[in-house]
């Protein structure tokens, strides 16, 4: 019997569905749920062709925001860093007026 055992603690994430970790089930759930809204909502007005490219691009974030992992932050972790580089830390660039050295 073999168990494997991650180098870093910190990587364990427990499977809960079909290997998925609570996260990524929850936000697979909700990008079904996205398709198969717009799918049934959409599906009369616009037609079934238009329709099914506007649930892939609806369902799109929902699946991406269990999977998106960048520099170990979650996707809500690396927007709010995102976030606070922009807003918080913004450092406005100066122009001088005049010429190229600022006469």
């Amino acid at each position: 019997m073999e168990i494997r055992i991650n180098k870093e603690i910190r990587d364990y994430t427990e499977s809960v569905f079909f290997g998925l970790s609570l996260r990524q089930f929850a936000c697979a759930l909700g990008a079904v749920g996205a398709a198969v809204g717009c799918y049934f909502g959409l599906r009369n007005v616009l037609g079934t062709d238009i329709t099914t490219w506007i649930f892939l691009f609806a369902a799109a974030p929902f699946a991406a925001l269990g999977f998106v992992k960048y520099n170990g932050m979650n996707a809500e972790q690396l927007a709010m860093a995102w976030f606070r580089s922009e807003v918080f830390l913004r450092n406005p660039l100066s122009y001088y007026k005049g010429g190229a050295h600022g006469d």
